[in-house]
């Protein structure tokens, strides 16, 4: 009788243990799911840091084209990071076009050639006129006289002129999302990226450009609020002109720019 007692105590506490064991096992995997799902964040966020961070300083060119980058500083200048985000971050510039990895030799910005300037200019002179013509019609008047008001600021007061730059990039980038067409907006994406460092670097180095071409968007501003959608192209096409001459007098006046 006692060992019929000892053996059904015994079976229960061996079902309790199996009972209790499989609950405690599964909320160990999950924690340690969720611990290893936090990493990944961890990581993919310190990526995309390093990433936005990086392209941020390339063009706004506080890094100059044809610059080398140590990737130890950089690491550092990120609060010391490890270098799997940083080399990351690198390959994915690399693969925009944004940076140059030397092998034995280092990181280097990528320059801003004369051949570079030309096509950028060629590709914009082919898609900006032509948005404008067939689709500038599809913005409101409202976001005309709102760009309008800004372009009649003076520029030699603004005190922030990333905040120009920004508006600059803005007022082109509109008539290329009135198109709708996502095959020209992906392909002006690229574009865009590397005007942004010849419109601050033409910019930075001739303040008088700055002005001109605050004149030069009123001007297409203008044509757009009379709905002269064939004189606002041309204006447009004006203006991307003399922004080439002023790339190419930049590039030839900077020692960071190659032919």
């Amino acid at each position: 009788m006692c060992d019929n007692k000892i053996e059904m105590i015994v079976g229960w506490f061996q079902g309790y243990k199996q009972k209790t064991k499989h609950p405690t096992g599964d909320r160990l995997e999950k924690r340690k799911k969720k611990m290893k799902e936090t990493e990944a964040q961890a990581k993919l966020s310190l990526k995309l840091q390093a990433y936005q961070y990086l392209k941020t300083k390339i063009l706004n060119c506080e890094y100059r084209p044809n610059e080398f980058l140590n990737e130890q500083k950089l690491c550092a200048e990120m609060g010391n990071i490890s270098r799997t985000p940083m080399r990351d971050a690198l390959g994915r510039l690399e693969q925009e076009g944004l940076v140059t990895i030397l092998p034995k030799k280092g990181i280097m910005v990528a320059p801003l050639t004369i051949r570079e300037i030309n096509m950028v200019h060629e590709a914009r002179t082919l898609i900006e006129p032509f948005s404008i013509l067939h689709y500038g019609n599809k913005i409101s008047d409202e976001i005309y006289q709102n760009y309008f008001r800004i372009f009649q600021r003076d520029t030699t007061n603004v005190s922030d002129l990333n905040e120009y730059y920004e508006t600059d990039k803005q007022f082109h980038q509109m008539f290329i999302d009135a198109t709708g067409n996502d095959y020209l907006i992906s392909t002006y994406e690229r574009i865009a990226q590397q005007n942004t460092r010849l419109r601050i670097y033409s910019g930075r180095k001739s303040r008088n450009r700055l002005l001109a071409s605050q004149q030069e968007h009123l001007k297409i501003v203008e044509y757009c609020l009379k709905q002269d959608w064939t004189l606002a192209s041309k204006a447009m096409e004006e203006h991307l002109y003399h922004s080439k001459e002023a790339s190419f007098e930049a590039a030839f006046h900077a020692d960071s720019m190659t032919i």
